[in-house]
């Protein structure tokens, strides 16, 4: 057998070492933001705290879960991924299903191809696509989170590709039992893509989780930000009046745990929604569907 061959034996410990070692790359970073969080002010201004705290304490997360500016942050952030994830998924997929089909049983469709493809590659720019936000009254609006990020191109690529793969025969099947196109896409095509759907709504997940630019530059007050925006104006542009805490708390609690404390709690709601996603990353129900 394959697997009993001594240079694929090679081959499996040397992914297996290498994988460990990312692994790793990517845990520690998590671990030293944890423990400087839960750390005093003398050790974190320091920067003495490694791996493990130092003067153990849970005043930066008691003051951040007490800072109202933080916690409607999050709410915008949570609201946002949601209603996002679900719209451009729903878009993408009623997309991308038309899209797979034939010319004959759809003929514009290399024309929407082409037409998807063109604006994938050529984009206006950052000035003209401000206009049109505001223009449509988008600016200052939660809308302007979700409606800009519902067609992505890539996403409708990568689905259509999924759907061209599921054999023909099931649709040939479903339409001698006499199902419509939606009933087939229903009842087909959309159980068996979950794999292709959790992988790409997690992406759009984690995208909009992440975006901070769109607080930036749409929103005319920091009330209307989300929580990445709140940590990149905190973290990068050290602008602590955003916090929300108090000046006279903030000389008795570190900066850095503050922010360390906010930056972990923020990496808690997507290190909590993967394991439920991660059950789908397997290959579809439509092996074994067809048997030649």
């Amino acid at each position: 057998m394959y697997y009993k061959n001594p240079s694929y034996k090679v081959f499996y410990y040397l992914n297996v070492t290498l994988l460990i070692l990312v692994s790793i790359l990517c845990i520690l970073p998590m671990l030293h933001i944890f423990a400087v969080s839960l750390s005093g002010k003398t050790a974190a201004e320091s920067n003495l705290v490694t791996l493990f705290p130092i003067d153990f304490n849970l005043d930066s997360y008691v003051k951040t879960f007490q800072n109202d500016n933080f916690l409607h942050a999050i709410q915008i952030s949570v609201l946002r991924s949601l209603v996002g994830t679900v719209m451009a998924m729903m878009v993408t997929v009623l997309a991308a299903f038309p899209l797979s089909r034939s010319n004959i049983e759809f003929k514009p469709r290399n024309f929407y191809v082409w037409f998807f493809l063109i604006i994938m590659i050529f984009d206006a720019g950052l000035i003209p696509h401000y206009l049109l936000i505001q223009k449509i009254g988008l600016v200052g609006s939660f809308w302007v989170y979700i409606l800009p990020h519902l067609l992505n191109v890539w996403n409708i690529i990568l689905m259509m590709n999924f759907f061209r793969a599921i054999p023909k025969e099931l649709d040939e099947a479903a339409t001698m039992d006499g199902a419509t196109s939606f009933r087939i896409f229903f009842s087909v095509y959309l159980p068996i893509s979950m794999p292709a759907l959790a992988t790409l709504s997690l992406f759009t997940l984690v995208g909009h989780w992440n975006n901070w630019f769109d607080g930036m530059l749409y929103m005319r007050s920091p009330e209307q930000w989300p929580l990445a925006t709140l940590l990149q104006t905190i973290v990068v542009a050290r602008d602590l009046s955003k916090t929300g805490i108090d000046f006279e708390d903030l000389e008795l609690l570190s900066n850095r745990s503050v922010k360390a404390a906010q930056i972990f709690i923020a990496m808690i709601p997507i290190l909590v929604v993967y394991p439920f996603l991660q059950r789908f990353f397997v290959k579809g129900m439509v092996i074994g569907a067809v048997k030649e």
